[in-house]
């Protein structure tokens, strides 16, 4: 490493007060002794981007709790205790049963849920957050099986994930003991993050769409829309995880981050 590059790295942990830095006379001129200040740092990747002062409002939706469906078979939902209704029957979405699904599925189509906006008081928004556990969805499970599930606020499309497989062969942390070791067991933890600098999922930019272009502070509610497109190149289904299911304890969690006055 040339000696400019480690002095720049060393004056950042200088300044950061991590390491200690003394000067000592030397053969020609003086050296720098660096040593640690400090045994253990503890970082936090996940929200380090929400400052602690920042005012943000978190819900939690329930994976049944959507307002708007098109579903294709394939599908079903099951709450905590048993399976809601018969497999593959569209109609149970729209049963009132709905709102105790835990794990929901479906070959083809869309769920679209209402987000409440009124905690923004018609205040712009710095940030908008959505994460959610999800997979694909084959007979039984496949851990090979791509689906192309795509997401849209206020029917503006965000962007696409190919979901690599609908995953088994161990059981999901959560999973009710009555639920088959044949059956889908645990999705991935996808997060969404909408700024004005484009669209990030998972922290990789993957969109120039703007937050200011999604009018989320208008009217009483903003949409959220996850879904198979019909034109999509893999159309693999989905399974969509709520807290009881899978390997991440949340529902669909949405994070509102407003701007400072």
């Amino acid at each position: 490493m040339p000696l400019s590059t480690a002095a720049f790295h060393v004056k950042v942990l200088q300044e950061a007060e991590l390491v200690n830095v003394q000067e000592k006379p030397a053969a020609h001129g003086k050296s720098k002794w660096i040593s640690r200040k400090v045994d253990e740092i503890n970082l936090s990747c996940v929200e380090d981007f929400l400052e602690p002062r920042a005012m943000v409002k978190t819900l939690s939706i329930p994976i049944g709790s959507y307002t708007d469906c098109q579903v294709i078979p394939s599908c079903g939902m099951a709450s905590e205790d048993n399976l809601l209704e018969l497999d593959d029957n569209p109609g149970i979405f729209f049963s009132p049963d709905r709102y105790k699904a835990q794990i929901i599925w479906f070959t083809a189509g869309y769920l679209e849920y209402w987000i409440p906006n009124y905690s923004l008081m018609k205040e712009p928004l710095s940030e908008l957050i959505i994460s959610l556990e999800i997979c694909s969805e084959a007979p039984n499970y496949r851990n090979e099986w791509a689906s192309d599930i795509t997401f849209w606020v206020n029917g503006r499309e965000l962007c696409t994930w190919t979901s690599p497989g609908d995953f088994g062969g161990r059981r999901g942390r959560l999973n009710p003991l009555w639920w088959p070791d044949v059956s889908t067991q645990y999705g991935l933890l996808k997060s969404i993050r909408i700024t004005n600098n484009g669209i990030y999922l998972d922290e990789v930019w993957v969109s120039p769409v703007k937050l200011s272009e999604l009018a989320v502070e208008q009217g009483n509610y903003f949409t959220f829309r996850v879904g198979i497109k019909p034109d999509a190149v893999n159309k693999g289904g989905i399974n969509i995880f709520g807290e009881k299911y899978g390997d991440h304890e949340q529902n669909i969690v949405v994070k509102m981050k407003k701007n400072h006055r």
